[in-house]
């Protein structure tokens, strides 16, 4: 799969799993996706997908590395649709 496909499918998963913040972005944890069963299916390396995306401003977190387990908690926030 390209890049650009896998983070179109991220999209779509963040919309799905996710819900509006007080800004109105939509938002999701980032142990809710890891542990997402169609997220497994779907994605061979998420954090790589989620590094591409933050690349391209599509979405924002605040570490640098997401780890399981130890960055279930950090927000992956959706910049564009």
């Amino acid at each position: 799969m390209n890049v650009a496909h896998e983070v179109n499918l991220l999209v779509g998963e963040i919309e799905r799993l996710g819900s509006k913040n007080a800004e109105g972005q939509t938002s999701v944890k980032f142990g809710v996706l890891f542990n997402d069963d169609r997220c497994a299916n779907i994605f061979e390396a998420l954090v790589g997908t989620l590094k591409a995306a933050k690349k391209k401003k599509i979405v924002s977190f605040e570490s640098e590395l997401l780890l399981q387990g130890v960055h279930d908690n950090v927000d992956i926030i959706l910049l564009q649709n």
